[in-house]
């Protein structure tokens, strides 16, 4: 069975774990107890530690629903006769390394990223700090249809809480910072999303020499994203312009996703950053394979690292897919244009922090200003529209709108891209057109989605006819 086939017959995984409004199906106490009992008996089975219960890690961000599916959670593995170690909140990356670190069998995070307060969700890493394998998720989706058992009482697990495993982070995080360079006399503003970096990120920076002024960081529990992080960058824009700071640093929710802004309120994306970084280690000889991006990646970022005789290739939206591309070709660097950064000989999984102290370390040892050095990457303009997803109107075979995709990229001439893929969250269709001219660009992605709409709109009327045919 292919990748592609495993995840589409999946029930309750996504690409990033299981994910939901809270008190809905599934993100409910009763599921998190089944999900803990039946990841642990996976888990318990596949360990082969004769004599000796197998263990996991708990880590959360600061939405208040964490202690809930916390301690849901927590029983069932209990159940499962599984131990667990419970960090409290912490970057998702900062669960991954500790899974790593202390050698246990998984890493549980629960968080919903960049999603309002009222979401939340449930991923795990496996004992090498990666996403679960999609076979590992497919079993526990079957041993969640089994009905639920406990081992005998001297079998149970056992909970306890890692005190230091914040300060672990931190000086792991630093230890991907040249140890010859410091960041003394860099002004940062540093915005936690309220989230899960809270209490990590300013410190890693602060200890490396910056002066960093925090904001986002005072989470209570209803207040992650809201108006802050990656996601929101006008309070850090403000902040930085407010502080004369010669950078921002931005992080979602669970940490793992990096955005920057210059001292004139310039926006970096996910691109920009991670050609800086590859620009940087070819700069110093380091070599630099190829880079791995996705279907959204910039079409300019493409180039730029042609120009520069670095091999790129695009995966499936999501940092898992970016990985898997990694894995594939045996490439180190890759992320997607939201600002997920992989940089694969600092850290298993996308971490905001690493990355960031990757494009720092390039300012650091090119001697260059902000704006020069992660302006370098002039984004072509890109107009993304959706388009209402009828129930009964295929698009990925139909004729008329491959028809239409191909008329609207023979009109960027050459000097842009265009692209339709399914959300994966919501029943719409993506049209994205990107290239050189703003003007024809807009025009393009306009006359596209005009287009698609009514296609799609005549097939779902094909679809709904009893005979089959238009009425």
């Amino acid at each position: 069975m292919t990748k592609h086939m495993m995840r589409a017959k999946r029930k309750y995984f996504g690409t990033d774990g299981v994910r939901g409004k809270v008190g809905e199906a599934p993100i409910t106490p009763e599921f998190a107890l089944s999900l803990g009992y039946a990841a642990g008996r996976i888990l318990a089975a596949q360990a082969n530690l004769p004599g000796e219960r197998p263990a996991v890690l708990i880590g959360k961000d600061t939405r208040v629903s964490g202690y809930l599916l916390e301690a849901a959670l927590e029983s069932g593995f209990a159940a499962a006769g599984v131990d667990v170690s419970l960090v409290g909140p912490l970057p998702t990356p900062g669960v991954a390394y500790l899974t790593r670190a202390l050698r246990l069998q998984a890493g549980v995070v629960i968080s919903a990223s960049h999603n309002p307060y009222d979401d939340n969700g449930i991923k795990f890493f496996s004992s090498s700090g990666m996403k679960l394998p999609d076979e590992v998720e497919l079993a526990i989706e079957a041993e969640l249809e089994k009905p639920m058992g406990c081992v005998a009482s001297a079998d149970l697990g056992r909970a306890h809480r890692i005190d230091d495993a914040r300060g672990r982070y931190i000086e792991f995080c630093k230890s991907a910072f040249p140890s010859d360079l410091n960041l003394r006399g860099l002004k940062l503003v540093v915005d936690c999303a309220h989230g899960a970096a809270y209490h990590v990120a300013p410190d890693v920076f602060h200890e490396l020499g910056a002066e960093v002024i925090p904001i986002g960081c005072a989470p209570d529990g209803l207040n992650i994203n809201a108006g802050f992080g990656a996601t929101a960058p006008q309070a850090l824009r403000e902040a930085v312009r407010e502080h004369h700071a010669h950078l921002g640093v931005a992080l979602d929710g669970d940490g793992d996703r990096l955005l920057m802004t210059g001292p004139g309120g310039e926006i970096y994306d996910g691109d920009q950053l991670l050609y800086v970084i590859a620009q940087n280690r070819l700069s110093h000889g380091q070599p630099v394979a190829g880079v791995a991006g996705t279907l959204m990646s910039n079409l300019a970022l493409e180039r730029a690292l042609a120009r520069l005789g670095v091999p790129f290739e695009r995966a499936r939206v999501g940092d898992r897919y970016v990985v898997e591309k990694l894995l594939e070709k045996g490439w180190l660097l890759g992320g997607e244009n939201s600002g997920h950064l992989l940089c694969l000989d600092k850290h298993s999984t996308g971490d905001g922090i690493i990355a960031a102290l990757q494009v720092l370390a390039a300012l650091r040892q090119q001697d260059a200003e902000p704006e020069t050095l992660l302006g370098a990457l002039k984004l072509y303009p890109q107009t993304l529209i959706n388009v209402p997803l009828l129930k009964g109107a295929s698009w990925r075979e139909n004729l008329a709108l491959a028809a239409a995709h191909a008329k609207a990229e023979a009109a960027l001439q050459g000097e842009g891209r265009v692209l339709l893929r399914a959300s994966g969250t919501e029943a719409k269709l993506r049209v994205m057109v990107e290239g050189r001219d703003a003007g024809n660009v807009r025009q393009q992605a306009e006359w596209l989605a005009g287009e698609a709409r009514r296609i799609l709109q005549d097939a779902a009327k094909i679809s709904d006819s009893p005979s089959g045919l238009s009425v």
